[in-house]
């Protein structure tokens, strides 16, 4: 009786929560259907833009959303979740991610995956320069200079495999901002957990290094393009690569580091 007792007290407790993001709720849904006006529109007014012009609208029956085809991982960079959510409700901040998890894995779903999240900036992956427009941003709470909680990943984990099911996102498209904005950005830090993620499946990894060979005429700079890095800026592409599979800050670069860049180098080909 005693447990029926709690259960009764504990759901109404939850149900008296207010949510104090009702406004901005409100704001999402407002522009979520002003957007959808927009796609409801004939796409081209009869006589617009043609010469002669047609003589009546003809719309394909061959369509689809398009769909996200990377997942960028960030850390927030600020000091709690409640923090984080407010600057992503907030106009004048002009960023925001689709997915927020917190450090005790509370997972916020802030934006529709196929809707352009502002989380990448100005950023390049290979010759992909509008990464907002392909891919799916993730935020991890954490202030940029924290290990990540084993629930805080367990629930990354659990997201990542519902999107890759969901978008059949390749397992080479899971990166982080660090690797797409090498000069501007360190997210996620180094205690990232990235080969964990690439034994699920979500990332590339490299192997035991002992025995790998790298011929001569290997180029790290031509390597580091290939797979994906901007080299505009050779050492901060260098010092993305290795913090992301070296889970290292440093500026040094030597065999071994030469050794993981060919291994990966040859996966990505």
């Amino acid at each position: 009786m005693m447990k029926k007792y709690v259960f009764f007290f504990l759901t109404l407790l939850s149900a008296c929560k207010t949510n104090p993001y009702k406004a901005t709720n409100r704001d999402y849904k407002k522009q979520s259907r002003q957007y959808a006006r927009v796609i409801d529109q004939t796409p081209l007014d009869a006589g617009v833009d043609s010469i002669p012009p047609a003589p009546y609208w003809v719309g394909t029956t061959n369509f689809n959303l398009r769909k996200p085809n990377f997942i960028i991982i960030h850390h927030t960079a600020q000091n709690s979740c409640p923090q984080t959510l407010q600057t992503f409700t907030m106009t004048r901040t002009q960023v925001s991610a689709h997915y927020v998890i917190c450090k005790d894995g509370t997972v916020y779903h802030m934006l529709n995956d196929y809707l352009r999240a502002w989380q990448a900036g100005v950023s390049k992956w290979g010759n992909v320069t509008d990464v907002n427009s392909i891919s799916i941003g993730i935020e991890l709470d954490n202030n940029g200079f924290e290990s990540f909680p084993d629930a805080q990943i367990g629930s990354l984990l659990r997201l990542l495999t519902k999107l890759k099911s969901t978008y059949n996102i390749p397992a080479a498209n899971f990166i982080g901002h660090g690797d797409i904005a090498p000069t501007r950005k360190d997210d996620p830090n180094a205690a990232f957990p990235w080969r964990q993620l690439a034994d699920k499946g979500f990332g590339l990894w490299y192997g035991d290094t002992t025995g790998v060979c790298v011929p001569q005429g290997f180029s790290s700079l031509t390597a580091l393009r290939l797979v994906g890095y901007d080299i505009r800026d050779s050492s901060a592409a260098a010092l993305a690569f290795k913090r992301h599979f070296e889970q290292d800050t440093t500026r040094s670069w030597g065999l071994q580091d030469e050794k993981i860049l060919y291994t990966l180098y040859r996966q990505y080909q």
